[in-house]
């Protein structure tokens, strides 16, 4: 282990194949401080598990040495920017994989496009970056927020079903609720209500209270309040206690990562649409995946290992069909339309935005004694061919 002191940012360069310096050049630019720090380290996990998986072990791809180059972007845009920069100038990496945060990434996207060389998002999530910011430069193995909302409108939607919705009001709630809508509009179900609260909302009671009014009169089989978040403050534990039963309303909302669940154990017989939880996916990959992380560290596998581990074998596939890692031009054919293997199943990168098309689960809670949080259980895979994902760089 060396440290460079690069600019703005410092860079963890680690030679796993034992070389001064490899023929092939990975560079991990991710927030491995601050807020988001947990899942930083679920990313940087399943990335070095996804290439030791790739390579049998080996780490090394057509012979050729891998070296894994770590940067902190601190969370911060100008510093994510700066480090990618150095990753792909001072560095000579020939890839980058990365962030955890969106709005770096928006900020990374310009500097694969000025150095030329390539950027796997893994795991943030804003449609925009492979949507109105993206460049060709740009492919994304982490789902986007167009499909956490369709999964979770294909999970609840259908006829005689009436849905309120609680986000919080900013781009990620006001997008994911406007994906959401388009999306639950084609499965006949009706969306009655949109309640946006400020980021920090602690005490819901009047969002809940305008939410239960705007619900009690619906006539419906099944009406849901769909709650979309992000950060602290979840709303689930707060509402539950205020019985929405009593107007006939379930609460629904996404998956999340095993810390998370927690708040789900309150919740059995809560619906909605996961990107990944362990015990689902049943696929080789998947299990060794799980069996690799349980000897390790004793601890199963999480959303953002299973998200940085299909980033690594992405890298390794696309290197072999490329011929090498040098050409940025025969990489960009070799991933455009491939598909590859990963802990989720097979994954596919779209030609015409690069977003990797995959599958996501709809779910039902189940209460378990010997487990400390909801566990998602699979009510049934939603595949590609089940969420029209659309195309939004056009």
């Amino acid at each position: 282990m060396r440290t460079i002191f690069a600019g703005l940012a410092t860079v963890a360069a680690l030679t796993v194949a034992g070389s001064a310096h490899a023929d092939i050049r990975i560079a991990h630019v991710y927030g491995q401080t601050g807020p988001l720090e947990a899942y930083a380290a679920q990313s940087h996990t399943g990335l070095m598990l996804g290439l030791e998986y790739a390579t049998n072990g080996t780490m090394e791809i057509n012979g050729e040495p891998i070296e894994v180059l770590e940067f902190d972007t601190q969370l911060d845009p100008a510093i994510g920017r700066a480090a990618l920069a150095e990753a792909y100038g001072d560095a000579d990496a020939q890839i980058a994989v990365g962030p955890v945060s969106s709005g770096v990434a928006l900020a990374m996207l310009p500097v694969a496009e000025e150095y030329e060389r390539l950027l796997i998002v893994e795991p943030a999530v804003a449609d925009s970056i492979t949507g109105t910011n993206w460049n060709r430069y740009i492919f994304r193995t982490g789902r986007n927020s167009s499909q956490d909302a369709i999964a979770n409108a294909v999970a609840l939607g259908g006829e005689g079903v009436a849905v309120a919705t609680l986000a919080q009001d900013y781009a990620f709630g006001r997008d994911g609720v406007s994906a959401f809508r388009e999306a639950l509009a084609d499965t006949g179900a009706e969306l009655v209500h949109e309640e946006y609260v400020p980021t920090d909302t602690t005490d819901f009671t009047a969002a809940a209270e305008r939410i239960f009014n705007a619900m009690q009169d619906v006539e419906a089989e099944r009406r849901f309040l769909f709650i979309i978040w992000a950060g602290g403050g979840n709303p689930m534990s707060a509402i539950n206690a205020m019985d929405p039963g009593r107007f006939g309303v379930e609460i629904a909302t996404g998956g999340n990562i095993l810390a998370a669940l927690t708040a789900y154990r309150e919740l059995p017989g809560l619906e909605g649409a996961t990107y990944y939880y362990y015990e689902i996916p049943q696929n080789p990959v998947n299990d060794w995946l799980v069996e690799t992380h349980f000897d390790r560290f004793g601890t199963p596998p999480d959303f953002f290992t299973a998200g940085g581990m299909a980033a690594g074998i992405a890298v390794v596939e696309a290197i072999r069909a490329a011929g090498g890692a040098d050409d940025t031009e025969a990489l960009i054919n070799a991933m455009e339309g491939m598909s590859w293997e990963t802990p989720k199943g097979t994954m596919m990168f779209r030609p015409e935005d690069h977003q990797a098309l995959q599958s996501m689960y709809h779910f039902v809670t189940e209460v378990r004694d010997d487990v400390d949080y909801g566990v998602p259980v699979l009510v049934r895979e939603l595949g590609i061919e089940d969420m029209d994902i659309p195309i939004r760089n056009q």
